[in-house]
């Protein structure tokens, strides 16, 4: 989670306030329009039903204590405001205290559809709605705790199971319809489109699977495993997690199905 970033969080005041240019508010509104309009029959139930929990206004920037009001009532969750990129140790200890990390900047206009590094509203509008679900929760809080206990090698193999989880997870229905939870996906208006189309591959969740599964962070994601149902997290909670690290450490990498990055 460490690297060179393009962008600069704004820092708030004595008060908490952070003061964003009206370009910054503009960039929200048009991705919260955008979105609204893709959301619909491709965004999971819980998510929708967290994404009204919120009431996340249209056309600003919300303030991140309007965020924690909601999320203390919920789940006892809030966030945390971080710079653009923090490291693995502080993001585990943050998810460990019930503090989701929120950097306070927005991407660029000409990065609107996929951003590689976590903005506001990745953060906010992406991951912050599923914090209101208690299954969404518990599993967000036992993993912090995990990878904070991790040793540095150990936590590569989290990293994976986040990513294809809080990051890209969908819900395959009993119906086989298909459902988004990933924020990654649900702040992104381009992976939004991208994964409801015939591309990618669809695996069912396997925990030993996904922890095995290499992937790049600066593409469409070519697999994405589907659980069954939100509550599903819960049983994934229960699961022997550490002990799917050392396997999946036997084991080895899957074959990566994209192309190596060049350079």
């Amino acid at each position: 989670m460490s690297k060179a970033t393009n962008y600069t969080a704004r820092l708030p005041d004595a008060n908490g306030f952070i003061q964003y240019p009206q370009n910054d508010h503009d960039i929200w509104q048009e991705l919260y329009s955008r979105q609204l309009v893709n959301l619909p029959g491709r965004a999971s139930q819980a998510y929708m039903d967290g994404l009204d929990r919120l009431a996340l206004p249209s056309d600003r920037i919300p303030q991140l204590n309007e965020i924690d009001a909601v999320l203390q009532q919920t789940t006892g969750w809030r966030t945390a405001a971080v710079p653009a990129l923090i490291s693995f140790g502080k993001f585990f200890e943050l998810l460990a205290n019930k503090s989701f990390p929120v950097a306070t900047f927005i991407r660029s206009r000409e990065e609107l559809d996929y951003l590689q590094e976590p903005d506001i509203f990745h953060e906010v509008f992406g991951h912050c709605p599923l914090l209101t679900n208690p299954s969404f929760a518990h599993f967000s809080h036992l993993y912090g705790k995990l990878g904070l206990a991790a040793s540095k090698q150990d936590r590569v193999f989290l990293a994976r199971l986040y990513w294809f989880t809080v990051e890209f997870g969908v819900i395959r229905g009993n119906n086989n319809d298909l459902s988004i939870y990933g924020g990654g996906i649900l702040s992104s208006p381009g992976e939004t489109a991208f994964v409801m189309g015939d591309e990618p591959e669809i695996r069912p969740f396997d925990l030993v699977d996904v922890m095995r599964t290499p992937y790049r962070i600066d593409i469409m994601q070519p697999i994405y495993y589907a659980i069954n149902d939100i509550c599903e997290l819960d049983k994934i909670a229960e699961m022997d997690i550490m002990g799917a690290v050392n396997k999946a450490k036997q084991l080895g990498l899957f074959e990566a199905t994209y192309p190596v990055k060049a350079g």
